[in-house]
């Protein structure tokens, strides 16, 4: 049986580092709404179509590195090992891909969402509502959903704070910064959102090969370790992968096949990083032109790669 896990009563910096980080984004959002022109669809949609290609940048990592990766991913990585890697490394070439071919199409089209450049490049009207349903419906039961419960789920374990009203809170805060900021708010708190996980990904990552040893270290350590709570009694529950360090694995007997991996799973992602409007598409627009969207490549490439 798992153990309940009793989070620590919070010491004054965790106070301190939760209410100035709720300030801040809120103070983002109220600048947002100052700055940008909502008075338009493009304004407030696409926030007028002026963001460069750093905040851009920025809000497609955060759109795509939220909570359910730090829980999900972390979690992955440690019951199978290294193999759910595999995703973010695709998500490199799709992203040239992005930028080169769709990006163009999607600026030269002149449009302000997917669903108008479907509806101009097939026309009919029910492809374009289709779309925009099919868009909405799979954003909130793939993304919006488990970004709420894994995000409540640590404020609960880090904070102690009752899970409902953490989704309560970050459902709040997310309104009072669209709503009035439109997109142009929502770039900008993923923008220090990004930053603030690059940072302190980077500092745990640091701090964990330091614990462990090294890279080597890891390799070594994982290897012995098996979970003190298991729910089957059988000899191989709870006992790391032997391929645990191995990213694209067997064809026939793994859990991350590599041939249906990249030939399965790219055909997937490719609507995900170039087709997505809820995800992609839409930040992809507020940018001012394609010079941006030039320097968005390698940014991206980057970022990804860290």
């Amino acid at each position: 049986m798992a153990v309940d896990y009793q989070p620590r009563g919070l010491e004054v910096e965790d106070i301190v580092v939760v209410v100035l980080y709720f300030l801040i984004v809120l103070g983002i959002g109220v600048y947002a709404t100052f700055k940008s022109n909502r008075g338009t669809v493009s304004g407030y949609f696409l926030a007028g179509r002026f963001m460069t290609w750093l905040p851009v940048g920025a809000s497609l990592f955060a759109s795509n590195i939220g909570s359910e990766h730090f829980i999900g991913l972390a979690g992955s990585g440690a019951a199978a090992g290294i193999g759910v890697g595999a995703f973010e490394f695709n998500a490199l070439i799709l992203l040239q891909l992005l930028g080169w071919v769709f990006i163009p199409v999607y600026i030269a089209g002149g449009v302000c969402t997917l669903p108008e450049y479907i509806h101009r490049r097939f026309g009919g009207q029910r492809i374009r509502i289709w779309l925009s349903v099919l868009s909405i419906l799979l954003y909130i039961f793939t993304k919006i959903s488990v970004n709420l419960f894994s995000g409540a789920l640590f404020i609960r374990l880090a904070l102690g704070w009752n899970l409902y009203l953490a989704i309560l809170l970050m459902l709040f805060m997310t309104f009072l910064c669209t709503v009035t900021g439109g997109l142009a708010a929502v770039i900008y708190t993923d923008t220090l959102c990004t930053f603030l996980m690059a940072v302190g990904s980077l500092t745990v990552m640091g701090m964990g090969f330091y614990e462990v040893g090294g890279y080597g270290g890891l390799q070594e350590k994982y290897m012995h370790a098996v979970s003190n709570d298991t729910l089957f009694s059988n000899s191989t529950c709870g006992r790391p992968r032997d391929d645990s360090f191995i990213m694209l694995r067997d064809p026939v007997n793994s859990d991350m096949p590599w041939a249906g991996f990249i030939f399965g799973q790219t055909i997937a992602s490719i609507w995900y990083w170039c087709a997505d409007q809820v995800e992609n598409t839409m930040k992809i627009l507020s940018g001012r032109d394609v010079w941006d969207n030039t320097w968005l490549k390698v940014m991206l490439y980057v970022i990804y790669t860290i």
